[in-house]
């Protein structure tokens, strides 16, 4: 990264050695160290410079990095998709908010030190830290746009760079950093805290509320639906869950009291009902479109939640269905175009057993229907996704021939984009659909439509997906973490 004035020195903050660790919680306190170092010299530098100090330097911070460094193969247990890399190099990853991630990256440091038999080290990296999201979340300061201040921001400070915020570890293969070590990680600390950024931006709630399994949604009912759930949840000291958080960051623990949220919603409402570990549930009414599908789990992956699943409306596609019958996605067909550049079409997107046992499981226990019996609500095959709400109102020759090719069951905007995602990010993804229209057989989505069945059934849709996380919560995470998501060439970290 370079700077417009080469002839003004640079400041940083002391520049520390590295520091070997077998202790994974002593590894993340000393990431924590470095990483505040970083972030209250750059804040201090920067409210300086804005108050009208004279700019007698550039001022310049690093992310902190752990570094694993291997000779030999690891033995370890085949069944295990993560935590150990595949061949004998130098590995790194660079870190920011250790605080955030502590669970996370103790779990992971752990798995290295006991796979491999090495310390890990704690450094300062080579990657400067922008500092936009050095101050991000600090309420006092805010970095204004280019040309609000008297000098160019980056003559003095860095700022974000797409060398080092994009998905090139997660898309590509064999990626390496500019000292030729891998990634330990599926996201540079650039990328990790420019979606930190978005997910307030879009969600109206900061990150460290957002729990291991999330639920994704295009309709409003189901976020008051969770609200009910919730504050049933907060009501019973044996249920495990402790919080409910809304936009604004609004939290209760009082199932009784209001959730004070803003009266304007962001642009994807989301709400948190929190257990003590992280282990609660996140609702997020991503709205209609895979545009939107996309954008909501391209941020929500850098997170590494457990599992995630889509809960929404679809047209049924057989004359068969009902309005309110379930349809649980075992393959998709993609036409959403959205993830094209990314991902190609070509690419299966594989049921993953853990979810769909889970979800199928969930229904049962909801409905009180098992067997045989749950086909008279619930279908299993392919939802198709495309990216035109009104696909109806064109030519249907070409479309329904595809539909029927592909065995399509169902159709929405945004299932395979989710799955896709979760696919191409290595989370966990599943998809249960409720039918609120049947386009091809004279019933579209207009007023009045709606069956008692059908309202009876939604109610209990997002209960379905609750009772599915919850099951999902009792695996091992070894268990659910799938060997079918991870390539040839695959970071150690979840």
């Amino acid at each position: 990264m370079s700077f417009a004035q080469p002839n003004l020195p640079v400041e940083t903050p002391p520049r520390h050695e590295p520091e070997s660790f077998t202790d994974p919680q002593e590894a993340v306190s000393r990431l924590c160290v470095l990483y505040d170092e970083a972030t209250d010299f750059l804040r201090e530098k920067f409210q300086a410079t804005i108050a009208g100090k004279p700019r007698n330097a550039r001022f310049r911070a690093f992310y902190p990095e752990l570094r694993l460094v291997t000779r030999t193969f690891a033995h370890v247990d085949s069944r295990l998709s993560f935590g150990h890399v595949s061949e004998p190099g130098s590995y790194a990853a660079t870190v920011t908010h250790p605080t955030l991630f502590r669970n996370y990256l103790e779990q992971q440091i752990a798995l290295l030190v006991e796979n491999h038999g090495v310390p890990v080290t704690v450094g300062v990296s080579r990657t400067p830290m922008p500092v936009h999201f050095a101050v991000d979340g600090d309420q006092d300061i805010t970095v204004p746009q280019e040309g609000v201040l008297a000098f160019p921001l980056r003559d003095v400070f860095d700022v974000p760079d797409l060398a080092t915020t994009n998905d090139d570890i997660v898309n590509g293969y064999d990626f390496k950093y500019p000292d030729g070590a891998r990634s330990l990680a599926p996201f540079t600390a650039q990328r990790v805290d420019y979606s930190l950024a978005r997910l307030i931006h879009y969600t109206a709630t900061a990150a460290e509320h957002f729990q291991n399994h999330v639920l994704f949604t295009n309709y409003q009912f189901y976020v008051e639906e969770f609200e009910l759930y919730a504050r049933k949840a907060l009501a019973d000291p044996g249920s495990g869950y402790c919080a409910l958080v809304g936009p604004g960051n609004a939290q209760i623990t009082d199932p009784d009291a209001p959730l004070d949220v803003p009266s304007k919603l962001p642009q994807m409402p989301t709400y948190h009902l929190k257990r003590p570990d992280g282990g609660g549930i996140t609702l997020i009414n991503i709205g209609i479109g895979p545009s939107n599908a996309k954008t909501a789990t391209d941020h929500v992956a850098v997170l590494r939640p457990h599992a995630w699943m889509m809960v929404g409306h679809c047209a049924g596609l057989r004359n068969s269905q009902r309005l309110g019958d379930f349809v649980l996605a075992h393959a998709y067909l993609r036409e959403d175009r959205v993830l094209d550049d990314d991902l190609p079409v070509w690419v299966p997107i594989p049921a993953l057993a853990e979810i769909q046992i889970a979800l199928e499981d969930a229904v049962a226990q909801v409905t009180e229907l098992k067997g045989y019996e749950l086909k008279r609500i619930m279908r299993t095959g392919t939802v198709a996704t495309v990216d035109n709400r009104n696909w109806e109102l064109r030519d249907q020759s070409g479309p329904v021939q595809r539909l029927s090719q592909s065995r399509a069951i169902a159709l929405d905007m945004e299932s395979a984009t989710i799955a896709a995602n979760g696919y191409r990010f290595r989370v966990p993804y599943g998809t249960l659909l409720c039918v609120s229209d049947k386009p091809l057989h004279g019933e579209l989505k207009l007023p009045g439509m709606a069956s008692e069945f059908y309202k009876t059934q939604v109610a209990r849709h997002l209960l379905i997906g609750i009772r599915a996380m919850e099951l999902l919560r009792q695996m091992p995470l070894e268990r659910i973490h799938s060997r079918k998501l991870r390539s040839f060439e695959e970071t150690a970290f979840l």
